[in-house]
C-alpha cells in the first residue's frame, strides 16, 4: 500500500484482527516503511489521546472491546443451565460486555466467582457480546474493597471503612454499578493506578445505607469474605431432607434428656442428663448422658450441604444475625433437639465416680425426644428455690443430679486446674430497629458452669475412644505460651507488685496463683487480659498435640456439629469407628484432613475477627451519642502513635492518639510497653485507671478517638515541671520497681 491509512482504517483493522495489534504489525499490514512509520506512531498515538485506542505496552486495542485473550470472572448458571462470565477488567465507555462460556467436554467445571483465562470471539445478533473457551484457571477470587462511595464528575473514589487503613480508590464512570453518593459499596481492584497515584477500583455490590444500623454486621460479613447466601442444590438437598427413624439406633426416647440454653437459642444441639450410678462398686459415681445432634446422618460426605459446611467452616454469630454453617431446614429444625419430637443424635454414656473422674464411656447412636428446652436463668432460678411450671417437675428427677454430677466434675477440675480467666463477655442488646438499646456483661451461672463442664468431659471422651480404637480425627490443640510471651506477662506481673515463677515448666496452676493474687485489685483486670494475651491460639490439628489451657492430654470438638465443621468430623469418625452406617469418615475425608484442619482453623479466625469488628461498630454508633462526656476506663495497651483505654462502662475500646497525651514529648519503650514523658518523667503503661474525654466516634470503622484528662486520679502537669519546687511528678506510684522500671531509666539516661 503506497499510501498511509486513515485512522478509520486503522481502526477497523485493529477491529478485524485483534490478535495483530503491535505497531510493527499495523505497518506490515498497511505496507508502511521508512519515515512513513514516524507518522503511523503519531496516528495511534492520537487515537490513544482521544480514547479511540488503548495502548498496552507495544500494542493497540480498542477500549470498548475485549482482548482476544480475557481475564474473566464466572458467574451463576443462568436458569438454562448456560454459564456467563464478565471481564475483569473493563474500560470501554459502553455497558460492560457478557460472554458466554462454551465448555469443551475436556474442560473442567467452573464454579461462579472463579477467575479464568479465555479466549474471546465477538458475535453477532445473539444477546451477549462474546463468546469464550476456557484457556485455563487463574487462581483464587481476589481481594474485595469494602468502602464508602464519593461520586464525582468522573465517577467517583471510594472511602475505607477499616481502621488499619487510609487507602482510597478511585472509580472510573464506567465502574460505578450506578452507585449513589455516601453509599456503601463492595468492590475489587481494577488495574494500574491513575494519574494522582489512586489504586483503581470498580463497583461489584451496592449494599445499601451505611447509618442503617443493621448494616453494621453486613459490613463485617463482606469485609471479611464470610459466605451469607447457599447455593440452590444446596438447600433442596437440605429441603428434601426427612426426619431419621429407629433404624440402626438405640431407642432412647423415654430418656429425659433436657436442653439448657440461653434464652433467645434457636436451636439446641446437646442435651443431657444424669443418674447416680446404680453399680455398687461405685458408691457416690453418676451416670451422665451427653447426646449431640447427629448433622452427620443428613450432611453425607461429598454432597452438596458438605461442600458448603466445609466452606465455611462453622457459624458466625453477629448480635442482629447469625450466619449458618448448614441452611434453617437443618440447624433449626430437622438437627435441633427441640422438645417433644423424635431427633437423631450420638451419645456419650459416660461412668464418673464421686471424685469426678471419668472412669469409663461408651458412644451410642440413638433416637431421643426432649421433655423440656431450658434456659440457663430459669434452671438456675429452680436450683436456688424459685421453680416455674416447667421446671418443677424436672427438679427433682432431672436437674438436681444433673448439679449433683457437677458439683462431683469440680472436684476434679481443681485437681486438673485448667486456666481460669476472668473475662466477662460484653452482650449487645439491640432494639428491633437494630439499634443499641444497652451493653452489658453477661451473668455467668453455675448453670451455665455445669453446661461447659459436661460438654468438656464428652470431647474428651471422644478423643480418648478415637484415639484407643485408632480411628483419624481432628483434635482441638492449644499449645503452651511462647518464652517471649511468658517474659512480657512477667515484667507486667511485676510491674503490678505481683510474681510469676521463672526456670521452672510452666503449668496453668501457676498463671492461676497469678491470677488469684490479681483478684478483687486495681490490676486484676489488665494480669487477666495480659494472661490471655500470652497465649497461643488454639486451632485445629490431625496431630495429637494436648491443649494446655485446659489442661488435658486428649481433647476434640464433638458437642457442636451445627455450627462447627471440626465436630462433624469427629462424629464421622466415631460413625466410622463403631461402624454404624455408609456415612462415617470417607478414605477421601482422611486424606484431606490436614488441610480441613488448616482451613476450618482459618474460617474460625475469620469469624472472631468479624464478630470483634461488629462489636466495635456497635459500640461506636451507641456512643456516638455521648462526644464531649467524661468516662473512666483503665490503660489497656501501648504503641508507638498512643495508648489505647478500655473503658469501665462499656469495655469498648479507644485509642488516645500521642497529641492527646499532656503536654510535653513521650517516649516510647517498645520493651517495657510504657510511655515516658521527657520533662515531667510521668509514666504511662497499662493497668492504670484513667478519666477521658469522648473526642469523636466513627461508627462506620468502630474508631473511638479519647482525650486524656486524668491518669492515676490526678491531672497531668501542663508543662512537666511543678511551678514551685520544679521537680518532676509522676501520675504512676509503682507498687514494686521491678525489671520495667530499670528499663525505663536506662532507656532516660540514653534519651
Amino acid at each position: 500500500m503506497s499510501r498511509l491509512p486513515s485512522k478509520q482504517d486503522i481502526l477497523d483493522w485493529i477491529a478485524e484482527n485483534p490478535t495483530l495489534t503491535a505497531k510493527r504489525e499495523i505497518a506490515k499490514a498497511f505496507g508502511i516503511k521508512g519515515a512513513d512509520r514516524i507518522d503511523l506512531k503519531r496516528m495511534l498515538r492520537e487515537l490513544a489521546e482521544d480514547g479511540h485506542l488503548e495502548k498496552r505496552r507495544k500494542t493497540y486495542r480498542d477500549p470498548d472491546k475485549l482482548p482476544p485473550v480475557s481475564v474473566l470472572q464466572v458467574g451463576e448458571p443462568s436458569s438454562d443451565g448456560d454459564l456467563y462470565a464478565r471481564p475483569i477488567e473493563w474500560q470501554g465507555d459502553g455497558p460492560e460486555p457478557t460472554v458466554l462460556l462454551i465448555a469443551r467436554a475436556t474442560d473442567p467445571a467452573l464454579g461462579a466467582g472463579e477467575r479464568i483465562l479465555a479466549r474471546v470471539q465477538i458475535v453477532r445478533g445473539e444477546d451477549h457480546a462474546y463468546e469464550g473457551r476456557l484457556i485455563r484457571r487463574i487462581g483464587t477470587n481476589p481481594r474485595k474493597v469494602l468502602g464508602l462511595f464519593r461520586k464525582h464528575a468522573e465517577g467517583g473514589r471510594i472511602l475505607p471503612i477499616d481502621k488499619g487503613t487510609s487507602r482510597e480508590w478511585r472509580v472510573a464512570a464506567g465502574a460505578t454499578q450506578g452507585a449513589r453518593d455516601g453509599e456503601l459499596v463492595e468492590a475489587e481492584p481494577a488495574g494500574p493506578k491513575d494519574s494522582l497515584g489512586l489504586p483503581r477500583a470498580r463497583i461489584l455490590a451496592r449494599l445499601g445505607d451505611p447509618s442503617q444500623p443493621r448494616a453494621v454486621s453486613l459490613i463485617a460479613i463482606h469485609q471479611h469474605g464470610i459466605p451469607d447466601s447457599f447455593s440452590d442444590d444446596t438447600i433442596g438437598e437440605a429441603d428434601a431432607m426427612t426426619p431419621a427413624d429407629l433404624t440402626g439406633r438405640e431407642d432412647l426416647t423415654d430418656l429425659p434428656l433436657v436442653t439448657i440454653d440461653p434464652s433467645d437459642a434457636r436451636d439446641h444441639d446437646d442435651a443431657v442428663f444424669a443418674e447416680a450410678d446404680p453399680d455398687p462398686k461405685n458408691k457416690g459415681g453418676f451416670v451422665l448422658w451427653v447426646a449431640i445432634a447427629d448433622v452427620a446422618h443428613y450432611v453425607r460426605p461429598g454432597s452438596a450441604l458438605d461442600r458448603e459446611a466445609w466452606e465455611r467452616g462453622n457459624s458466625t454469630y453477629f448480635p442482629d444475625r447469625v450466619v449458618p454453617m448448614l441452611p434453617d431446614r437443618l440447624s433449626g429444625d430437622l438437627c435441633s433437639l427441640h422438645e417433644g419430637v423424635p431427633r437423631a443424635c450420638i451419645v456419650a454414656r459416660m461412668i464418673i465416680n464421686a471424685a469426678g473422674e471419668m472412669t469409663s464411656s461408651t458412644f451410642l447412636r440413638a433416637l431421643m425426644k426432649s421433655p423440656a428446652s431450658l434456659h440457663y436463668e430459669e434452671v438456675q432460678a429452680a436450683i436456688d428455690g424459685a421453680p416455674n411450671d416447667k421446671t418443677a417437675p424436672l427438679l427433682e428427677p432431672v436437674l438436681k443430679p444433673l448439679y449433683a454430677a457437677y458439683g462431683a466434675l469440680t472436684k476434679a477440675r481443681a485437681r486438673r486446674a485448667p486456666l481460669e480467666l476472668d473475662l466477662p463477655e460484653r452482650q449487645i442488646e439491640l432494639d428491633p430497629k437494630g439499634v443499641v438499646r444497652s451493653v452489658a456483661f453477661k451473668d455467668r451461672l453455675t448453670a451455665h458452669k455445669l453446661i461447659e463442664e459436661f460438654m468438656v468431659l464428652a470431647n474428651v471422651a471422644a478423643a480418648k475412644t478415637l484415639v484407643a480404637k485408632r480411628t483419624p480425627l481432628l483434635f482441638r490443640v492449644h499449645e503452651e505460651p511462647k518464652p517471649e510471651k511468658l517474659d512480657a506477662l512477667r515484667e507486667i506481673a511485676e510491674a503490678a507488685g505481683l510474681v510469676l515463677a521463672k526456670g521452672q515448666v510452666l503449668k496453668t496452676s501457676q498463671l492461676n496463683r497469678l491470677l488469684t493474687q490479681a483478684a478483687d485489685t486495681d490490676d486484676g483486670e489488665l494480669i487477666n487480659v495480659a494472661v490471655l494475651r500470652s497465649m497461643t491460639q488454639a486451632y485445629y490439628s490431625p496431630d495429637h498435640l494436648g491443649h494446655f489451657g485446659l489442661a488435658l492430654g486428649s481433647y476434640a470438638h464433638f458437642t457442636s456439629p451445627i455450627r462447627r465443621y471440626a465436630d462433624l468430623v469427629v462424629h464421622r469418625a466415631l460413625i466410622a469407628a463403631h461402624g454404624w452406617g455408609d456415612d462415617g469418615l470417607t478414605p477421601d475425608d482422611t486424606e484431606r484432613l490436614r488441610s480441613t484442619a488448616e482451613h476450618i482453623s482459618t474460617t474460625e479466625r475469620r469469624s472472631m475477627e468479624a464478630e470483634r469488628d461488629t462489636t466495635d461498630r456497635y459500640l461506636a454508633a451507641y456512643l456516638a451519642d455521648r462526644v464531649g462526656t467524661e468516662l473512666t476506663g483503665r490503660i489497656s495497651g501501648i504503641q508507638r502513635f498512643g495508648a489505647f483505654v478500655r473503658l469501665d462502662e462499656t469495655g469498648a475500646d479507644g485509642l488516645l492518639p500521642m497529641r492527646e497525651i499532656g503536654h510535653e514529648y513521650f517516649h516510647y519503650d517498645r520493651d517495657s510497653q510504657s510511655l515516658s514523658g521527657a520533662d515531667s518523667g510521668i509514666v504511662i503503661e497499662p493497668g492504670q485507671s484513667v478519666l477521658v474525654r469522648l473526642a469523636e466516634t466513627t461508627p462506620e470503622t468502630g474508631g473511638i478517638l479519647l482525650e486524656l484528662l486524668e491518669l492515676d486520679g490526678k491531672a497531668l502537669p501542663k508543662g512537666g515541671k511543678t511551678r514551685k519546687s520544679g521537680k518532676t511528678r509522676s501520675a504512676r506510684v509503682r507498687k514494686k520497681p521491678g525489671k520495667r522500671a530499670r528499663k525505663l531509666s536506662r532507656n532516660r539516661a540514653r534519651d
